[in-house]
């Protein structure tokens, strides 16, 4: 997103819990300290700033953001105009008060990004198997650079405030489906085995999963809900292009599936 905001003439900003790991970045990014979850870190990152992009889940346990109020108030006091926030796809504290906010906004909303197949990288490369549970499940899943262009777009022109913008790809494909375009990019014989969820559970655990994130997996899995399986027009509408199929993605990380 940062590539796309710079490609759009934005002079961008990057917020991070540890500045000194933040490397890589251009030399014409400004790399700022700050904590969402600590709101009095953020002045020094809000200051100035036309646009924010939000995350709205607090790391890596996907825990919703609970300082939204406290965020606002000094996102508004700090002259920012517009926001967009990569919702979680539920309302809560932190959507509510954006929309309480005055701001021009806008929830973006990934139904499942494809980069979430690098979670079979290592199995694949290995022992080309992936073995899982609820086969038949079907999610629409984009492609990450496709939401980063819908955010980029929205936060450097305008436009779609008021909106919330579901993102998909352009099909919704099982995991099966999945693992046979892994097979054919990467030109090799590549199984899908479905587990019970007993059968699950036992792996998971020599994995050295967590009980409750083995119960959170199963319940997520056996109840997905029909509108994860919805393409969408997000994309066609804010960037005036169709979606990246996964076979497109694949072909861009098809070293990562090979050993």
């Amino acid at each position: 997103m940062v590539e796309r905001l710079r490609q759009a003439g934005q002079m961008v900003r990057a917020l991070t819990r540890t500045p000194a790991e933040a490397t890589g970045l251009p030399d014409d990014v400004e790399v700022v300290g700050g904590d969402l979850t600590k709101p009095q870190t953020l002045a020094a990152a809000l200051d100035g700033v036309s646009a924010v992009h939000l995350l709205g889940a607090t790391g890596h346990d996907h825990a919703p953001l609970r300082t939204g109020p406290q965020i606002m108030a000094m996102a508004a006091e700090a002259g920012v105009r517009r926001l967009t926030v990569l919702s979680v796809g539920e309302e809560g504290e932190l959507e509510q008060a954006v929309r309480d906010s005055g701001l021009e906004w806008t929830f973006v909303w990934p139904i499942d990004f494809m980069s979430n197949a690098l979670g079979w990288a290592e199995v694949i490369r290995n022992k080309a198997e992936v073995r899982e549970p609820y086969a038949h499940r079907r999610t629409a899943s984009a492609d990450e650079t496709d939401v980063a262009d819908v955010v980029a777009t929205v936060l450097a022109g305008g436009g779609h405030a008021g909106r919330s913008l579901i993102v998909s790809g352009p099909e919704a494909l099982t995991p099966a489906d999945k693992v046979s375009a892994i097979a054919a990019a990467t030109g090799r014989e590549i199984r899908f085995t479905e587990l019970t969820d007993d059968q699950a559970r036992r792996q998971w655990r020599v994995e050295g999963w967590p009980e409750e994130g083995i119960e959170f997996m199963l319940h997520m899995w056996a109840t997905v809900p029909e509108t994860v399986a919805r393409v969408t027009s997000a994309v066609e509408e804010v960037v005036g292009r169709p979606p990246r199929t996964f076979a497109q993605w694949v072909a861009a990380h098809a070293d990562a599936f090979r050993p």
